[in-house]
């Protein structure tokens, strides 16, 4: 007796029998005619009128020509994107501290401005006393006086916010249940 399977004659006159491994003729057809389909569907899609108007139709792909860079599509992902904080701990505490003036320079209070110099300092020591990944700490933390006092003179020079108005007097109102005489 031997293990051979009978032979399956091919082409149209196997079109009716069954797959001897699946025992389907379908996924065996299916796969066959994909390549067909997807043809029909982008066809379809094209008379509909789906790929009109895509964003870049009709310019040059970027970046066509230039050296490859496997990293590409991250890069492309951060600028789109605009995500931020996913740079080494020194180089986002340097990039924090050019920042901290304008962002300090939104706060209202000294009180707010105190908390933001204390945790900006408090992420600069965390920085310090973990172990380096990355590029050098080299930002330094800030003394909160002076930067309070810089913060001040700052306010001090800019034009004030103008005094919002005063709401009109609420005038007295009566019961909706009393007469009136």
């Amino acid at each position: 007796m031997t293990d051979r399977q009978p032979e399956q004659p091919e082409g149209p006159e196997r079109e009716g029998q069954r797959d001897v491994r699946t025992g389907r003729a379908a996924a065996r057809n299916r796969m066959r005619d994909q390549t067909r389909y997807v043809d029909l569907e982008i066809q379809q899609a094209m008379a509909r009128g789906e790929f009109d108007d895509l964003p870049g139709a009709g310019k040059p792909i970027q970046g066509l020509g230039t050296q490859h860079d496997p990293d590409w599509w991250i890069k492309q992902l951060i600028e789109r994107e605009n995500i931020t904080g996913v740079l080494p701990p020194a180089l986002q505490l340097r990039k924090d501290d050019a920042e901290l003036d304008g962002r300090l320079d939104e706060l209202l209070t000294e009180r707010e401005v105190r908390e933001e110099v204390e945790e900006f300092n408090a992420r600069v020591l965390r920085a310090r006393y973990t172990p380096v990944d990355g590029p050098p700490l080299v930002t330094q933390p800030r003394d909160v006086e002076e930067t309070v006092a810089a913060w001040r003179a700052r306010r001090r020079t800019t034009k004030p916010p103008a005094p919002s108005p005063e709401p009109p007097p609420r005038r007295e109102r009566r019961s909706w249940f009393r007469r009136s005489r």
